[in-house]
């Protein structure tokens, strides 16, 4: 894809001013890093930061069966929301893959807000309409319409609650309904990388200057706009899923450990019987944390072993800043316990690694 042909977000000519690294993600030309992917890192672990993921989709779904309809297409039980909640889940097909992973707000009674992946969007709505067929629901994809930002990191909440009062009593998974600027927008206490923080989604025409007021007003907060490439390391060491990386429409969510957003008792959904199966009988493969103890950088893809016996490959790896060392995950066959001692293989040389527990870090 050319560089003509991509996507901006309506922060594009923010970015520029502000001197980004733009590159193609998905089709989307969005920035990779401002000042620097460790500088930025710092800054959300220890301060704050503000990442422009505009390309994120949004789907709103209402109508007398929309809770029905919801609770057949996630794993997790979107019947435990009121509102002003929200939830991560996972929506599974019919072989007990995983089509996407959301978050799920609900606004009103009947009344939701489906947060989808930027390279599945148009995917994930046609999934949707195919199986609302015969249901009183009615799906909105509005994606094209709003804009998107996250403000993240130990100082998020205090920034915001200076102009949006309501954010300062906001726990995690919360979500909120407000004005800004005018014009109808909301607020989820909600992120992507493992710190505290919180998601605007306003009207495009209204992103920018959103953006740009709190890059002003966050200048006394050690504010600092951030990149995918931090994105990427904060999440890792979070143990955030990536889709299409870490997880897709051949691995389960009880592969990849996230066996806590399957609810078996909230009724049937799609795949439940395969996950029940998988369950019972146990995994073959799951998704296992490494964190090197040589140096080295390990990449995605690399080749993971125990002895001369090939475990899997690394589907996210990278240097962690917080950690200073090389750590990655990826599925494995077996069951390598934290502490077993593993290689990985880089650029044809075994470098020295253990299995460590998900996640590499945990926020206090």
């Amino acid at each position: 894809m050319s560089a003509t042909t991509l996507r901006r977000t309506p922060i594009y000519e923010s970015h520029k001013r502000l001197g980004a690294r733009l590159v193609d993600f998905h089709g989307w030309e969005l920035p990779v890093q401002y000042e620097g992917i460790l500088k930025e890192h710092g800054a959300v672990r220890q301060r704050c930061g503000l990442f422009d993921v505009s390309h994120m989709g949004q789907v709103f779904v209402d109508g007398k069966d929309s809770l029905a309809f919801l609770q057949k297409v996630n794993t997790n039980d979107i019947g435990r929301l009121t509102p002003g909640r929200a939830v991560y889940s996972h929506l599974p097909n019919e072989r007990g893959g995983v089509v996407d992973d959301v978050i799920v707000s609900c606004l009103a009674p009947q009344r939701y807000l489906v947060v989808v992946n930027a390279a599945t969007a148009d995917k994930d709505f046609a999934w949707f309409q195919a199986h609302a067929k015969g249901m009183d629901v009615r799906l909105a994809n509005k994606s094209d319409l709003y804009g998107m930002i996250a403000l993240q990191g130990p100082k998020a909440l205090s920034l915001a609650a200076a102009d949006y009062p309501a954010v300062a009593g906001m726990k995690r998974f919360c979500a909120l309904e407000l004005d800004i600027f005018g014009q109808p927008s909301f607020i989820t206490t909600t992120g992507y990388t493992g710190e505290d923080g919180l998601e605007f989604i306003v009207p495009g025409e209204i992103a920018s200057r959103l953006w740009d007021d709190l890059i002003a007003k966050g200048r006394s907060y050690g504010l600092a706009p951030c990149g995918l490439g931090c994105r990427d390391t904060l999440r890792l060491e979070a143990g955030y899923l990536l889709y299409g990386q870490d997880i897709d429409d051949e691995h389960s969510s009880l592969e990849a450990g996230y066996g806590w957003v399957v609810k078996f008792d909230k009724g049937e959904f799609l795949g439940k019987r395969l996950f029940v199966e998988q369950r019972d009988r146990g995994l073959k493969r799951r998704m296992t944390g490494l964190k090197l103890t040589d140096k080295g950088v390990p990449r995605p893809g690399c080749a993971v072993f125990s002895g001369e016996r090939k475990l899997g490959t690394l589907s996210s790896a990278t240097f962690s800043p917080t950690l200073g060392a090389g750590i990655g995950m990826g599925y494995m066959d077996g069951d390598a316990a934290p502490g077993t001692k593993l290689s990985v293989e880089l650029y044809g040389r075994r470098l020295a690694a253990e299995a460590v527990k998900l996640p590499f870090y945990k926020k206090g």
